[in-house]
């Protein structure tokens, strides 16, 4: 039995989803935040040494990561679905993609997340001044125009593909949908970049995708 070790408020939600996809049987061990430092318990390291989530175990096999969980998933158990062919363009705009959601998108946009924080954070009144000072000045030259350059980016290919690899969902799709769902909910997607705001409105009403977030609960991303 696949055990998803699922912690409140997590990208652990994605792993949920991609089990509904394949039909697959599961077990959900339920693990919340400490209410002060919002970090996991340490019974979650019991399981992976980084105590975080998502991770699964199969049996005696233990993987971490979401990318890494997807695929071992789609490849142990896919049979054909979520995992493009290989050998084909749509394999390698699937690994791309894959890979693009955690190495360039989320990066940006935890930096703008850190930053928002340290405007609105209290601190002495002196410091105040030259810490927002810093923010503004990294969240206006190096910030804001990476994140618009990649919405920019991931909204012209919708608008000419359906998914992220080939004419049917992919794992490339739910690695995905985490970055654009959270900005979507924040507001940062808009009517600026209506495909990206059309296929967030499109994967959410999948049915796999109702069941994964009645199964974990949905994500609060004011969290953040």
């Amino acid at each position: 039995m696949i055990v998803v070790h699922h912690l409140n408020n997590s990208r652990s939600q994605r792993i949920l989803w991609v089990l509904e996809e394949l039909g697959l049987d599961y077990e959900i061990k339920h693990y919340q935040r400490d209410r002060e430092t919002m970090l996991a318990p340490q019974s979650l390291k019991e399981v992976h040494p980084l105590g975080k989530s998502p991770v699964i175990t199969d049996g005696e096999i233990v993987v971490a990561e979401s990318g890494a969980i997807i695929e071992y998933l789609a490849q142990t158990y896919g049979k054909g679905l979520l995992l493009p062919s290989p050998e084909t363009p749509e394999y390698r705009q699937y690994i791309y993609w894959l890979h693009f959601s955690e190495g360039s998108l989320m990066p940006p946009l935890l930096l703008k997340i850190v930053f928002d924080k340290i405007n609105t954070s209290p601190m002495p009144f002196f410091i105040k001044p030259v810490a927002r000072g810093i923010s503004a000045k990294v969240m206006s030259s190096f910030v804001n125009p990476n994140i618009d350059s990649n919405f920019a980016y991931i909204d012209d290919y919708l608008a000419t593909h359906e998914w992220f690899a080939g004419p049917s969902l992919t794992g490339a799709d739910i690695q995905m949908s985490f970055p654009l769902e959270a900005s979507a909910a924040r507001g940062a997607i808009g009517e600026k970049y209506p495909h990206i705001a059309d296929y967030v409105t499109r994967f959410q009403a999948r049915e796999a995708y109702q069941k994964a977030l009645e199964a974990g609960g949905e994500y609060d991303y004011s969290m953040e």
